[in-house]
């Protein structure tokens, strides 16, 4: 399957994406979500989540605003989701700078997710490596990070996608970078952690998770590139990024440069 032809098929087939993630982003990422084509869903509740992961069509668990409840939830929703085969992706907020959530994402790595999409920091840290991220901000390099990236792909079975100024792409075998100009998402709560559930929406629609997380990143990317050339600051910007994520053509990802390394 084509990178556009990944963005078509999630428009046709607005796949459902059930969302563990964090207070600070849910709505921002449910807009993000509706806009591009897909379908959100939110719950932590425990006894609810196993349920919920059974029928989307892929789960996000984004580790932003851990709580007791929401922890019990997630290892309800991947337990369930791993059962029905329904790709889970883990965003790894964070982890490296905050013990609890540190521990808990090393543990539910090695439970088969699709998908682990971080920043620099995080993907360091979630490997074992040494890594200087401040909070939810990164300060490693992304070049830094890929041998971490491959590492994890190897150990788990997943795609490491790692965000940066271009974001890398990793599996087992394979090392892409895909070049946009995303800098304005940086100044807009959420941006990362949208694409997190953006990555699910397109793992969903796709044929190979691989080539799903190359199209949502390209496409993700190109909309942020649209909006901030229209766009006179941060506020502007993330109403114009969700009107891009709905008009963008998907045949701009022919523009996107795809390097493999």
């Amino acid at each position: 399957m084509t990178l556009p032809a990944v963005i078509h098929s999630l428009r046709h087939t607005s796949p459902l994406v059930f969302c563990l993630t964090n207070t600070v982003v849910a709505n921002f990422t449910a807009n993000a979500l509706l806009a591009a084509g897909a379908a959100p869903a939110m719950t932590n509740l425990p006894g609810e989540a196993g349920p919920f992961a059974k029928t989307a069509c892929a789960v996000l668990v984004n580790l932003g605003t851990p709580s007791t409840e929401q922890l019990a939830a997630m290892d309800e929703a991947i337990e369930a989701a791993n059962q029905a085969n329904t790709p889970w992706v883990l965003d790894p907020v964070a982890v490296g700078a905050l013990p609890v959530r540190t521990r808990y994402a090393q543990r539910i790595v090695s439970l088969r997710p699709a998908l682990i999409r971080g920043n620099a920091s995080e993907i360091m840290a979630l490997a074992g490596h040494r890594s200087t991220g401040r909070g939810v901000d990164s300060a490693d390099p992304v070049a830094a990070a890929i041998a971490a990236g491959r590492e994890l792909a190897e150990r788990h079975g997943a795609v490491v996608a790692i965000s940066g100024p271009a974001d890398a792409v990793v599996s087992a075998q394979r090392t892409v970078m895909v070049h946009t100009d995303g800098i304005e998402l940086t100044r807009v709560t959420g941006g990362g952690c949208a694409l997190g559930a953006f990555a699910a929406a397109a793992i969903a629609a796709g044929q190979d998770v691989f080539t799903s997380t190359v199209a949502a990143h390209a496409y993700y990317g190109r909309a942020a590139e649209r909006a901030a050339a229209l766009s006179l600051g941060p506020g502007s910007f993330a109403a114009q990024f969700l009107d891009a994520l709905a008009l963008t053509d998907p045949q701009e990802l022919g523009a996107v440069r795809i390097e493999e390394l």
